[in-house]
C-alpha cells in the first residue's frame, strides 16, 4: 500500500494536519456548525486513535471493533469467540457501559499504553487459569484478580475479600493486613507495589486501601496492573481492581466502581491468536448520549469493523448509517446477522444481501448466527463454538496471514486518508463560513460605533454639552462664578453625552445581530456590560479633565514666564482650564470663551492652548468609544476562528496528498523494478536450460 511506503514523511504530513483539524472551531450557530464540530471531531478519532498509530506501528496487532445495536448481542458474540464470559451480556439495556478489549497476552503491551484510544483510562484484567476464583479477587462480582487487590466491601467497588497477611502476588500488592473484610472496614496493604502493566518494577510505596470495592486506594493508590499514583484519598474501582488517583472518592474506575474518568478494561486470553484484538464497543443507539458517542470513537479506532444487527432490526437506520459510513471510508467490514430463526434463515438472508449488494456492499463478508437458547439474555452469554466458527476464522486467517491482515489495516488507514480529500476542504468550507460570519457581525459593532462617534463630534461642535447645568454656571461665571464648579458641569454633560452615544449604539448593533442568525448564542449586551458603561466612561472623561487642568496649568505658567502684565499674573490655572474646556465643548455657544482665554493669556499662547486641548479631546473622545466598542466586540474574539485557519487546512492536505502521490510513484517503480528484474532472472534461467539442451544435443 502507497500509505506505508514513506511512513516518516507521511506521518508528519498527518500531524500537522491533525493539529490544524484540532485547532479548527465552529463556535457561531451556521447552518452546518453543528455537522462541521461532529465532523471535525470524528476525524481527530481517526487520527489520534487508529490512523497515525496504525501507520507509526504497522505490526500491532489487528484490532476488530465489535458494534452494532441495542440487544444485538455483540457482548455474546465477544464472550463465544473467546471461549469464555469477559464481557457482561443480559437484558437489561444498555448493558455493556465500559468497553472491554480482550487480546493474547503477548500482545498486551499494544495495548496497556496511549497507543491506540487515548483518551481511555486502562482498566487491568490478567489472564484467568482457574475460572476467575484467585484468593484475591475483586469484588465486581466476576472475581478475578491475581494481582492481590484488597478493599472493604463498604466502598464503590461491591464485596471485601482476602484480608491479613499474605505473600507477594506475581505482579503486585507484598501481602496485606488489617482488620478484617467486614462491611465497611479499613483493608490496608503494606509493601511492595508493581509498576506499570505488572512487569514487577518496584515502587515500594505503602497502599492504604479504604472503602474500595476492587481498587486499593489511600495516601498511594495501586491498580491492578502494580501502577501506582499519589494522591490524598480516593475510591476503590471495580471489575478490574483499579484505584486511579483522586481525592475523597472524586475518581474511580471499573464496572462496579463510583463515576469516574472514561476507562476501557483490558483482559487477556490465549485463546484468542496472537495479533488478534477483539473490542466490545457500547451501542451506537444507546439512550446515554456518551454511550453513543463512546461507540462511534471505538468504531474509529478499528482495522476490522464488525457490525452486529438481528433478523429483527436489520433495516434500522442506525446500522444502515454506519454501513454507508464504512463504505464512504472503504474500511474493512464485516456484517454479522445474530438471532435469525431457523425457520426463516434462507429468506432473511437473502433479503439483507440484496439490500448489501444494492448499496454496492456486495463484497462484504457476512456471517449469519441462529437463535439459540444461549442467544437470550440472562443466559451464560456463550454460544456453542460451531455458531461462531466461520466469523472466528475468517477473524484468524485475517490476522495471521501476514499478507491478509497487511491488507486489511492498509486498506482501512488508505481509506480513511483517501477520505480526506472532501472532508477536509468541507471542513476548511466550514471555517471559513465563521469567519466571515463573525467578521460581519463585527462589522456590524464598527458601523454602529463610528456612527456614535460621528454623532458625538457633531454634537460637542454643536455646544451641546454646554446645555442646562453647564450653561448656567458659564452664564455666572462671567458674574463671579466658580471655576470648578464650571468644570464640573462640563465634565458630567459629557459623560452623558458619551453614555448616551454608546447606548445608541449598542442598540443598532444589537437590532442588527437580532436579525443575523449567526449571533444567536452570542449576548452583546451580558459581554459588554452595558450597565457600567456610564462609570467606565465617567473615568475616562475625568482623566481627560485633569490632563485638560495640567495642559492649561503648563501653558499659563509659561505666559507668566513671557509676559509682565498684571493680568496675565494674576490668572489662576484653574480660571484657564474652565474657559479652555467651555471653549472646546461650548461650540458656538460659547465663542466668548476663547476671547476671554486670549485676553488673559494672549492671543498665540490662547491659540496654542486650544490647538493642544482639541487634539487631547479628540484622543479622549476616542479611546472610550474604543474601549466600548472592543468589550462588544470581545465575545466574538473569543469564540471566532482566524483567517488564515481555512489556507491552513487546505495547505495541510495538499502536503498530504503530496506525499500519498510519491509514496504510489515509488511503488510503482519499486514494483516495475521488482518486475523487471523478475523478468531478467527468468529470461537468464531460460537462456541457461537452451543452452545446457544444447549441450546436451552436441553430447
Amino acid at each position: 500500500m502507497a500509505t506505508l511506503d514513506v511512513r516518516p514523511r507521511l506521518i508528519d504530513a498527518l500531524s500537522v494536519l491533525r493539529d490544524r483539524v484540532d485547532a479548527a472551531r465552529f463556535p457561531l450557530p451556521l447552518r452546518g456548525a453543528a455537522r462541521a464540530r461532529r465532523n471535525r471531531a470524528e476525524l481527530l478519532a481517526q487520527l489520534d486513535d487508529y490512523v497515525i498509530p496504525r501507520l507509526r506501528s504497522p505490526q500491532a496487532p489487528l484490532l476488530a471493533v465489535i458494534g452494532g445495536s441495542t440487544g444485538a448481542g455483540k457482548s455474546t458474540l465477544v464472550n463465544s469467540l473467546v471461549g469464555r464470559r469477559v464481557s457482561e451480556a443480559g437484558v437489561l439495556r444498555p448493558t455493556t457501559r465500559t468497553p472491554v478489549l480482550v487480546c493474547h497476552p503477548d500482545d498486551l503491551h499494544w495495548f496497556a499504553g496511549p497507543r491506540v484510544l487515548p483518551q481511555l483510562a486502562r482498566v487491568w484484567v490478567p489472564e484467568q487459569d482457574d475460572g476467575g476464583e484467585s484468593e484475591y479477587a475483586a469484588g465486581d462480582g466476576l472475581g478475578r484478580s491475581e494481582y492481590g487487590v484488597h478493599g472493604g466491601s463498604g466502598g464503590a467497588g461491591g464485596h471485601g475479600v482476602r484480608m491479613g497477611q499474605g505473600p507477594r502476588t506475581a505482579h503486585g500488592f507484598d501481602g496485606g493486613h488489617g482488620p478484617g473484610p467486614g462491611p465497611g472496614q479499613e483493608a490496608c496493604g503494606g509493601g511492595e507495589l508493581g509498576a506499570a502493566y505488572g512487569y514487577g518494577y518496584d515502587h515500594g510505596h505503602e497502599v492504604g486501601g479504604r472503602a474500595g470495592g476492587g481498587g486499593a486506594v489511600g495516601g498511594v493508590y495501586g491498580a491492578g496492573d502494580g501502577e501506582a499514583y499519589d494522591g490524598a484519598g480516593g475510591a476503590g474501582g471495580g471489575a478490574s481492581g483499579v484505584g486511579l488517583k483522586g481525592h475523597a472518592g472524586l475518581c474511580a474506575a471499573g464496572d462496579g466502581g463510583a463515576p469516574g474518568m472514561l476507562t476501557v478494561r483490558i483482559e487477556t486470553d490465549r485463546a484468542l491468536p496472537s495479533g488478534l484484538a477483539l473490542l466490545d464497543a457500547p451501542d451506537i443507539d444507546s439512550l446515554v448520549a456518551r454511550n453513543r458517542e463512546l461507540a462511534a470513537e471505538l468504531i474509529c479506532a478499528a482495522d476490522v469493523w464488525v457490525l452486529v444487527t438481528t433478523a429483527a432490526r436489520y433495516a434500522d437506520a442506525v446500522p444502515w448509517h454506519l454501513l454507508r459510513t464504512a463504505k464512504e471510508y472503504d474500511v474493512t467490514l464485516v456484517t454479522v446477522l445474530d438471532r435469525v430463526p431457523h425457520q426463516i434463515a434462507t429468506d432473511i438472508s437473502g433479503r439483507y444481501a440484496e439490500l448489501l449488494q444494492r448499496a454496492g456492499l456486495g463484497h462484504v463478508p457476512r456471517f449469519t448466527i441462529p437463535e439459540l437458547p444461549e442467544s437470550a439474555g440472562g443466559g451464560s452469554g456463550l454460544l456453542p463454538a460451531t455458531a461462531v466458527a466461520a466469523l472466528r476464522d475468517w477473524l484468524e486467517r485475517h490476522a495471521q496471514d501476514p499478507v491478509a491482515r497487511t491488507a486489511a489495516a492498509d486498506r482501512t488507514a488508505a481509506g480513511v486518508i483517501a477520505s480526506l480529500r472532501s472532508r477536509l476542504p468541507a471542513l476548511a468550507g466550514a471555517a471559513a463560513a465563521q469567519h466571515a460570519a463573525a467578521l460581519r457581525l463585527a462589522g456590524r459593532v464598527e458601523e454602529a460605533y463610528e456612527r456614535a462617534a460621528e454623532r458625538v463630534r457633531q454634537e460637542v461642535a454643536a455646544g451641546e454639552v454646554l446645555s442646562g447645568d453647564a450653561r448656567a454656571h458659564w452664564r455666572d461665571h462671567g458674574l463671579d462664578g466658580r471655576s470648578d464648579e464650571l468644570l464640573d458641569a462640563l465634565t458630567h454633560g459629557l459623560t452623558s453625552l458619551l453614555t448616551c452615544a454608546v447606548q445608541e449604539a449598542d442598540e443598532r448593533a444589537a437590532e442588527a445581530w437580532r436579525r443575523d442568525p449567526a449571533a444567536a448564542e452570542v449576548s452583546l449586551s451580558a459581554a459588554a456590560g452595558a450597565a457600567g458603561a456610564g462609570g467606565r466612561l465617567g473615568v475616562i472623561v475625568r482623566r481627560w479633565r485633569r490632563c485638560l487642568e495640567e495642559l492649561a496649568e503648563e501653558e499659563t505658567r509659561e505666559a507668566r514666564a513671557g509676559q509682565a502684565g498684571e493680568r496675565v499674573g494674576s490668572v489662576e490655572p484653574e480660571e484657564s482650564a474652565a474657559l479652555l474646556a467651555t471653549a472646546l465643548l461650548g461650540g458656538r455657544r460659547a465663542r466668548t470663551a476663547g476671547e476671554n482665554l486670549a485676553d488673559l493669556l494672549g492671543a498665540q499662547t490662547a491659540l496654542r492652548l486650544c490647538d493642544r486641548g482639541a487634539r487631547l479631546l479628540a484622543t479622549y473622545l476616542e479611546r472610550a468609544l474604543d474601549g466600548e466598542r472592543e468589550r462588544r466586540l470581545a465575545p466574538l474574539d473569543q469564540l471566532t476562528v482566524p483567517l488564515d485557519q481555512q489556507a491552513e487546512l487546505i495547505a495541510a492536505l495538499s502536503v498530504l496528498q503530496r506525499e500519498r502521490q510519491t509514496g504510489a510513484e515509488r511503488q510503482t517503480g519499486t514494483e516495475r523494478q521488482a518486475g523487471t528484474e523478475k523478468g531478467t532472472r527468468m529470461r537468464s534461467e531460460e537462456e541457461r536450460e537452451m543452452a545446457m539442451e544444447k549441450e546436451e544435443v552436441s553430447g
